[in-house]
């Protein structure tokens, strides 16, 4: 290095540049460690996002499982205390039914006993004034005798006593058959009450569960809403992601081409300079070679001069001999002069031809030089475009997959709430026909019972002529303890 310093210039410029091109070299190493150490840390960061993506999912995925979980466990706690509630109100329906029909009972035997006793007390009017009636004619006819008399008196009694006690059996048979009939009125009444009331319970659960199911599809949809918005969230972070990495390793790559289209024109003109500054030195001894050959064309001129004058002078006279040698001098002046101006155009020519030809190989190594970065610049930028390209019909690609995938688990989540609903309607009917046929069942068997006991079932369907004992407050009551539910169904874990 400190025999470079003082080294002639042409020395030092080529010392220059030989340094420089092997600091392109390293730096060209430098740009290619830079581009994979790039390309390593966009994998790290693009694997990084990809796990903490995935890490969001699987935590999202459990909050809505356990969200589900617990809304299909309060379904089945609802469920529970409406099936707690509509047994204790069936209890009470049965205590109020057989309280009421025990006070019905009651009721209606008082009533009859009431009515045996005026009867009784009527009878005894009338079989006393029936007596002393008799007794009055019987004592008008003087001409029967009086056991006679008092015989006819007591036949008369014994009838009386006779006829009244078959009206009074009469009577008793007609209240024993009214007080069946009317419990047996009340009876049919009040199941056919029962029967309302157990259909009111029936609906009343079946709107719980149709309820329960809605809001349960309701929030499967919320969750694939919240699912698909993650999923899309997700999916363009990564894509931006790529993008800015994309975008900063072209800016990189543009800036490194131009850098090194800089330092290439800036070696081209060092280079071109160094030429120059050469050019002297190669001219000087290309005259000097042209010089020498001149010199040698000079002594060969003038060896061939004296053997020419030697000739000329041997058949001369020596009087003419001065002369003629002063001529041959100026004849021989006068080549070399011209042979001179020859070789002096000759080197001048060179100078000339050697300056144009280097300055015209400047000018084209310059101009391909130019071309071939400007090549390389456009190859590059093609080549990023092809990656932009090819990068955004990924992006494109994984997003139309992303909505399929999307698309399809939303057809099957509806197909799946649709076979859901479907399938509760089906066992809703399949319910409310079975109560209708027990019903039926129940009220025929019960209107074939009181046939057999003698009560025709238009008998039954008459009004009562009696107030049954809280018949109003009973069903209302019954009514009112039943709360207005219209939710869904007791889902088993994972039915929906």
């Amino acid at each position: 290095m400190f025999c470079a310093l003082f080294a002639p210039i042409e020395v030092r410029f080529e010392l220059e540049l030989e340094l420089e091109l092997d600091g392109g070299c390293e730096e060209m190493h430098e740009q290619m460690s830079g581009y994979k150490r790039m390309r390593r840390e966009h994998q790290a960061h693009l694997v990084k996002l990809e796990e903490k993506c995935k890490v969001d999912m699987e935590a999202h995925k459990a909050a809505l499982d356990k969200e589900y979980d617990t809304l299909l466990h309060n379904f089945t706690r609802e469920l529970e205390r409406l099936e707690n509630k509509h047994l204790q109100d069936v209890e009470r329906w049965l205590k109020q039914t057989s309280a009421a029909e025990k006070k019905l009972h009651k009721e209606i035997t008082l009533k009859q006993e009431c009515d045996r006793k005026a009867y009784d007390l009527n009878r005894k009017k009338e079989y006393k004034a029936n007596k002393e009636r008799w007794k009055r004619e019987l004592s008008m006819d003087d001409q029967t005798p009086k056991r006679q008399r008092d015989l006819t008196l007591q036949s008369q009694k014994d009838n009386l006593k006779q006829h009244e006690a078959q009206e009074e059996q009469r009577m008793l048979q007609a209240q024993k058959q009214y007080i069946e009939l009317e419990m047996r009125k009340f009876k049919r009444k009040r199941m056919i009450m029962q029967h309302e009331h157990e259909d009111i319970q029936l609906r009343d659960e079946l709107g719980k569960k149709e309820q329960q199911l809605q809001q349960a599809h309701a929030m499967l949809v919320k969750h694939h809403e919240k699912t698909q918005e993650l999923e899309y969230r997700q999916q363009k972070s990564v894509h931006q992601l790529r993008e800015e990495q994309i975008n900063k390793q072209h800016d990189t790559e543009l800036h490194n081409q131009k850098d090194y289209m800089e330092r290439i024109k800036k070696e081209l003109v060092r280079k071109h300079a160094v030429e120059l500054r050469q050019q002297p030195k190669s001219l000087k001894q290309k005259e000097l070679l042209i010089r020498k050959q001149f010199r040698e064309t000079c002594k060969t001129q003038t060896k061939q001069y004296k053997r020419y004058k030697a000739q000329v002078l041997q058949t001369t006279p020596k009087e003419q001999q001065k002369e003629v040698i002063k001529q041959l001098k100026e004849e021989k002046h006068r080549k070399l002069t011209l042979l001179g101006e020859q070789y002096e155009q000759s080197i001048s020519d060179m100078f000339q031809s050697q300056s144009y030809k280097l300055d015209e190989s400047q000018v084209i190594e310059c101009q391909r030089t130019h071309e071939q970065l400007e090549y390389e610049l456009e190859m590059l930028t093609a080549y990023q475009n092809k990656n932009k390209k090819q990068a955004q019909e990924q992006r494109d690609r994984e997003r139309r997959e992303l909505e399929n995938r999307v698309s399809v688990r939303r057809g099957l989540l509806e197909n799946k709430m649709d076979a859901e609903l479907q399938q509760f309607n089906q066992e809703r009917a399949e319910r409310l026909r079975m109560k209708h046929e027990k019903h039926t069942k129940e009220l025929e068997a019960f209107d074939n019972e009181s046939n057999s006991l003698g009560f025709s079932t238009s008998s039954l369907s008459e009004v009562s002529r009696e107030a049954y004992p809280d018949e109003e407050g009973s069903l209302s009551g019954s009514m009112n303890s039943l709360p207005h539910s219209n939710s869904s169904t007791s889902f088993p874990a994972g039915s929906l």
